[in-house]
């Protein structure tokens, strides 16, 4: 296997809130209160639609999508949800430090060094990078062919990863560590903070679906786990495998993935943002420029 290269989940599509429009030959964020599904295929209208996005449309009211039923790729929350504090370089796109809070991996002339992580708030390196709070989440959507493929929900909202995390953390406990079988529910809500100034901001949770309970939900969870060994399904290496091929890598994320990061970065703070100011859609379009890719309407996922 080569080293240095993160092997994160199979995607074969992304969740979004938000997306850029163009005006004035510049991007800027539109504001979403309802789910996009995509596929990983962009033209120039913007990303295309996957096709498990319409049936759900069709079935919300108003053709707007507030909740996906959905189920998780693993067991384990770490690998459902990766949350870091990055930075990357707003000239070549390369990731410049990742860390957790306590510790960091940061990139220099000489390669890779491990610093102190305060957080965003009480780096200087972090406040002159722009380093901010990024999670990733896979999940299965009802109805998709792939039984190991995923969509994947990015944010940089600390509402949408705050909740998401404690979530997950929850049904692995009172799941005893089953939460792959559960049947949940990807949920858009919403809420109003003194910095929004009474301005609805979105942000995402992971419910129980509607009508299910608990212990019902548990006790089914705990049968389909033993009817998948029976079947030779093994879900204990196939977590070890997914957390030795993300180890794999200095960074999860590539620096040909960066001009698509951005984009989803940057209607975040419009979608979910907690008084941070954006990005200008200049310096957006010219990094995307620079590597090879065109800006295209994009979400907060």
């Amino acid at each position: 296997m080569i080293k240095g290269l993160a092997i994160t989940p199979p995607v074969i599509g992304r969740i979004s809130i938000g997306k850029l429009i163009q005006k004035d030959n510049k991007w800027l964020p539109e504001k979403d209160d309802s789910f996009t599904l995509t596929t990983q295929v962009q033209n120039r209208e913007g990303w295309l639609l996957h096709p498990l996005h319409q049936p759900l449309a069709d079935q919300a009211a108003n053709g707007k999508i507030r909740a996906i039923p959905v189920r998780l790729l693993f067991n384990s929350s770490e690998l459902n949800l990766r949350a870091e504090y990055s930075a990357f370089d707003r000239q070549s796109g390369r990731p410049l430090c990742v860390g957790n809070g306590e510790t960091a991996k940061r990139s220099n002339k000489d390669g890779l060094e491990e610093v102190t992580c305060p957080g965003p708030d009480r780096c200087p390196f972090g406040q002159s990078t722009g380093c901010k709070l990024y999670g990733r989440l896979n999940v299965q959507v009802d109805g998709q062919q792939d039984a190991l493929g995923s969509f994947i929900f990015r944010t940089t909202g600390y509402n949408s990863v705050r909740t998401l995390a404690a979530r997950l953390k929850y049904f692995e406990a009172v799941s005893g560590g089953l939460t792959h079988y559960l049947p949940l529910l990807l949920r858009l809500r919403a809420k109003t903070t003194t910095q929004s100034y009474r301005t609805p901001v979105y942000f995402v949770d992971l419910t129980l679906r509607e009508g299910d309970d608990l212990p019902k939900v548990v006790a089914q969870a705990k049968v389909e786990a033993e009817q998948a060994l029976e079947a030779g399904i093994d879900s204990a290496q196939l977590e070890a495998a997914a957390k030795l091929l993300l180890g794999n890598g200095q960074f999860e994320d590539t620096v040909e993935e960066v001009p698509q990061l951005l984009e989803e970065f940057y209607p975040e703070v419009v979608t979910e943002g907690e008084g941070a100011p954006p990005p200008t859609p200049t310096r957006t379009t010219r990094l995307t420029r620079q590597l090879g890719k065109a800006s295209q309407a994009q979400g907060e996922g």
